[in-house]
């Protein structure tokens, strides 16, 4: 799904029941918060419902959603069924604001900023959920909430989900129930690569080839395409280049260029911009721009690069394995003559299991309507018919049900997709029947290779150095964003200034104060 998914991931639902695709104040334990907990006296009717221990549902109420991503062409029918049905079940309906995938990263803070008035909004690790949690954004979700108002979420959730979503000790998302394994992939032209008689493609070198002999022999075909205008920090192959070729993370991929080897029980930080490994990869990148892998204009795109390859502009991408998949589905369906295949570029190395905290939906702070708010969760996540709707539109025109748990597209697939949907990826997620054999094949080969380490659910409270990773985030885009694509001729001179305005922003501070964060962490798990 898009890159934006900065770690977007495969999931196991995408495995066992993909369809959601292409191709996160309060705080006390009473169970009524907000203006649901403010109404008049009751009604004979409302305290028959109070009486019973059902929760009242008696007042009507409109739900205000934020979703990440473009809306879809069918959000009109298929919301406007999803409210016939919501309010049936909980005298609710929804309307949804969407965030879209060029500016999401702007719009989404500035919602909270503005204390806009909205209920229920995606989130996950990549889009701000610590963040925002730290800052106050989201509502604290006790148990006694959660277990009133979703108690199908509350039963079916696996403990150790609700667990890794707690952000200092306290809970603001409802986390998607799945498996997922956030390592990218990419997706590739199979046709070009056997035409030109090229290697197979499962390493940086051989990738290298493949985009390198695109630019030089096909006209009208960009080899390698990205959008670094829509905000994101870093080089899109970075995760699969850096990250997962050294067994490295980073503590927050949005924020800061700080990592750690994921198997140093003593969690000591580094910033990847000051290592040889970053250093020889720039020596990568400029030889792909030099080869005109990736236009000179990349560092200002914000097209959709699934849709470029699609229209057969642009011949790879990477990705998380469910999106490509997806995106190889779609293609097998709508232009059988053009092959797709994916490649794991870091093949043998860890993999890492994403924490709950991958997809999910949160409360916003000062919603009036929060027990409703978790009605609608408890029922995307749990009620079948909710769910189907919400994950694949409507049954016979943008999918086609066979089964319970498999699918296949409608005729007007492509007017219900390409938004964050995921947010309730559930158990009862659908199997696309056209989903690559090989996709499913790798995700299998992974579990092998699944790595937990000692770090895997810290959350880094940036709150002490708030100003320092504000004017981090900008040298990263002002110096770093060119430096990767290739830009910048003198690459020692340009790693070097890199880090001397990271100094200048405050990156020892920061990372003294995260380190000092980190060893309280592992000396409590202890």
């Amino acid at each position: 799904m898009k890159n934006k998914t900065k770690k977007l991931t495969v999931t196991l639902a995408t495995m066992m029941a993909l369809g959601t695709i292409l191709s996160a104040c309060g705080g006390n334990n009473n169970a009524n918060t907000g203006a649901e907990a403010t109404k008049a006296p009751a009604t004979a009717t409302e305290g028959a419902a109070a009486n019973s221990g059902a929760p009242d549902t008696s007042k009507e109420v409109k739900l205000k959603m934020l979703l990440i991503g473009g809306q879809p062409g069918d959000y009109d029918k298929v919301f406007g069924e999803l409210n016939t049905k919501l309010k049936e079940k909980i005298n609710a309906t929804v309307e949804t604001e969407f965030l879209d995938w060029s500016d999401w990263t702007q719009k989404y803070p500035l919602k909270f900023a503005a204390n806009e008035d909205f209920d229920l909004v995606y989130t996950a690790n990549w889009a701000l959920y610590n963040d925002q949690a730290l800052k106050g954004g989201f509502l604290e979700l006790t148990d006694d909430l959660l277990s009133t108002y979703m108690p199908q979420t509350w039963e079916a959730m696996p403990k150790v989900n609700w667990e890794q979503a707690k952000v200092d000790g306290k809970l603001y998302m409802v986390p998607n129930n799945n498996v997922e394994v956030t390592d990218k992939v990419v997706l590739y032209r199979e046709d070009l690569r056997k035409k030109y008689n090229l290697p197979e493609i499962n390493s940086l070198e051989s990738y290298a080839t493949y985009l390198k002999t695109v630019a030089k022999e096909e006209t009208g075909i960009t080899a390698y395409g990205a959008k670094p205008a829509d905000g994101w920090k870093w080089h899109e192959l970075d995760q699969a280049t850096l990250e997962q070729n050294n067994d490295w993370n980073l503590v927050d991929a949005n924020l800061l260029p700080l990592a750690y080897k994921l198997d140093d029980a003593t969690g000591k930080i580094f910033n990847i911009y000051d290592t040889p490994e970053f250093r020889e990869l720039l020596t990568y990148y400029k030889d792909l721009a030099d080869n005109g892998v990736w236009s000179k204009n990349v560092v200002s795109n914000k097209n959709d690069v699934w849709q470029d390859i699609k229209a057969e502009k642009v011949s790879s991408y990477a990705q998380n394995l469910g999106t490509v998949a997806a995106n190889v589905t779609e293609m097998r369906r709508d232009k059988p003559d053009v092959e797709l295949a994916i490649a794991d570029l870091t093949p043998g190395k860890k993999k890492i299991a994403a924490i709950s905290t991958q997809n999910g939906m949160a409360i916003h702070a000062t919603s009036k309507n929060v027990e409703r708010s978790l009605m609608l969760i408890d029922l995307l996540q749990n009620d079948k018919e909710i769910h189907d709707l919400t994950m694949y539109g409507i049954a016979g025109t943008n999918y086609i049900p066979d089964g319970d748990k498999k699918y296949s597209a409608g005729p007007a697939a492509a007017n219900y997709t390409g938004f964050s949907n995921w947010g309730w990826n559930s158990p009862l997620n659908r199997q696309d029947s056209a989903y690559p054999v090989e996709a499913d094949n790798m995700f299998n080969s992974w579990q092998s290779s699944i790595y937990h380490f000692p770090l895997e659910t810290f959350v880094f409270d940036s709150t002490p150095v708030k100003n320092e990773v504000a004017n981090i985030g900008n040298v990263m885009l002002r110096y770093a964003i060119p430096l990767e694509y290739g830009l910048i001729d003198d690459l020692d001179k340009g790693q070097a200034d890199l880090i001397k305005q990271l100094k200048s922003a405050g990156i020892d501070k920061v990372q003294t104060e995260l380190q000092s964060q980190i060893d309280a962490f592992l000396a409590a798990q202890k």
